[in-house]
């Protein structure tokens, strides 16, 4: 697996480019030079291992012989032996320390398996050093893509150092397509590039006014309903249904959504709306006053049927008369 770090050496004469040797919590492995050498203090710490040589050519015929004939001789009995065992479990690739020193096998798995038999197999076949290790898919696609996208190669295989989490708000916030074809790398998750930009999004998106509260210009004075980040500049609608596109720079003063200020522009919309209705001013104070509770209804004007009926219920002497069954007179048919 390529990975990248910072490594410590005493060699002289090293530039970009150069094949090396270098020593890692894993063994001898082979590397190549990315950047530039400079000079660290001894309190600085480097956590990537040590450089020990220019890599010659006997190394780099060895290496050859590891990716030609060992590792997919031992890729063949690796899966073999999963197959004999059925382990829930698929062989990604495998990886040869220079000098034999140790053999890494990387596969994909749902969840935990026991592959003691496994390692106890290879082991005796190879008389060495033996170390499965479960990865994601993410890196699968670090240890077998080559380019993504945008024709460039691999993030994660030329620069990064760690896989960091990329969410959908960062897509969100950018703007950018919700397609999952078109913001998806070649793992299957989301492009590591969309965090990149990330934090000056989130920096130029605080400086904007937010939607739903009230600014004022010189252009328009309105209710914010859209935004474009990148040109700092807000949507801006006005009394009517106009929409207007203001600069950050040319906003005068801002007013929060749901402050006293921010209503103070609809006030006099909704008086026009009020001189408009046909009834006149005197069903304004009606609609603002809200519907009358039952308690203080007109008794006047309400119909004498159910005047009646509230008398009689005040009355406890007087039964209310009962029908019997029977047809009822004048319904047509005859009674007795």
């Amino acid at each position: 697996m390529q990975l990248v770090g910072e490594f410590v050496t005493e060699l002289a004469g090293i530039k970009r480019s150069d094949e090396v040797v270098v020593r890692t919590d894993r063994g001898s492995e082979v590397g190549v030079i990315m950047d530039a050498p400079a000079e660290v203090c001894e309190s600085d710490s480097v956590s990537g291992g040590e450089l020990l040589r220019l890599l010659t050519d006997q190394d780099r015929e060895q290496l050859r012989q590891l990716e030609k004939e060992s590792i997919p001789a031992q890729m063949a009995f690796c899966r073999e032996r999963i197959e004999e065992l059925e382990l829930p479990m698929k062989l990604v690739t495998a990886e040869h320390l220079l000098g034999g020193e140790k053999i890494i096998f990387y596969f994909l798995a749902d969840g935990r398996v026991d592959f003691r038999q496994l390692v106890k197999d290879i082991a005796r076949q190879y008389k060495t050093r033996i170390e499965l290790r479960q990865i994601g898919v993410r890196d699968e696609a670090r240890l077998l893509a080559e380019y993504g996208h945008c024709g460039q190669q691999m993030c994660c295989r030329s620069f990064m150092k760690t896989l960091e989490p990329v969410t959908m708000r960062m897509a969100k916030s950018q703007k950018a397509t919700l397609d999952p074809t078109k913001i998806s790398g070649v793992c299957g998750r989301l492009m590591c590039c969309l965090r990149y930009e990330d934090d000056l999004y989130r920096e130029l998106k605080a400086a904007l006014p937010k939607k739903g509260s009230y600014v004022t210009s010189p252009k328009a004075q309105g209710k914010v309903v859209d935004s474009d980040i990148l040109n700092q500049s807000v949507t801006v609608q006005t009394g009517g249904s106009n929409l207007i596109r203001v600069k950050l720079d040319e906003i005068q003063s801002v007013e929060p959504k749901g402050s006293k200020a921010s209503h103070a522009g609809t006030s006099g919309e909704t008086q026009k709306r009020e001189e408009k209705s046909p009834n006149g001013a005197k069903n304004a104070p009606d609609a603002a006053e809200g519907p009358r509770p039952k308690d203080s209804a007109d008794p006047a004007s309400k119909p004498k049927s159910r005047q009646g009926g509230q008398n009689r219920r005040k009355n406890p002497g007087r039964k209310p008369s009962r029908r019997r069954g029977g047809p009822r007179r004048g319904s047509g048919g005859e009674s007795k």
